[in-house]
């Protein structure tokens, strides 16, 4: 492996959008920055980059277990916070019953 070993970023990914609850998005990610721009091969039409560490992609557990292992394998790395989730008012069935309501019940 070559000595430049780049810059990671440690992060954690958000839920998918075909994703109702929160399973699964509680594990922190180490993915590599490019080191190089994508070109496009004049022959075939398809884009692709010699930077073979953009297809590193590690699953932690933990933040801290991610941060160790970068300083293990001495790995410049920026950590990102993960967004906070939108509070989330579940809906009722019931509501578009109740009584006083303001909004048009029909349509």
């Amino acid at each position: 492996m070559s000595q430049h070993k780049g810059l990671a970023r440690i992060f954690q990914p958000p839920k998918s959008a075909m994703q109702s609850g929160r399973g699964k998005s509680h594990a922190w990610v180490l993915e590599y920055a490019p080191a190089e721009a994508k070109v496009l091969d004049p022959l075939t039409g398809w884009v692709g980059s010699g930077d073979m560490n953009r297809q590193i992609h590690l699953q932690f557990d933990s933040r801290d277990q991610a941060l160790a292992y970068a300083e293990a394998q001495g790995i410049a790395y920026e950590v990102e916070a993960p967004a906070e989730p939108a509070a989330m008012k579940p809906k009722v069935y019931a509501d578009n019953f109740r009584f006083g309501r303001s909004e048009n019940w029909s349509h």
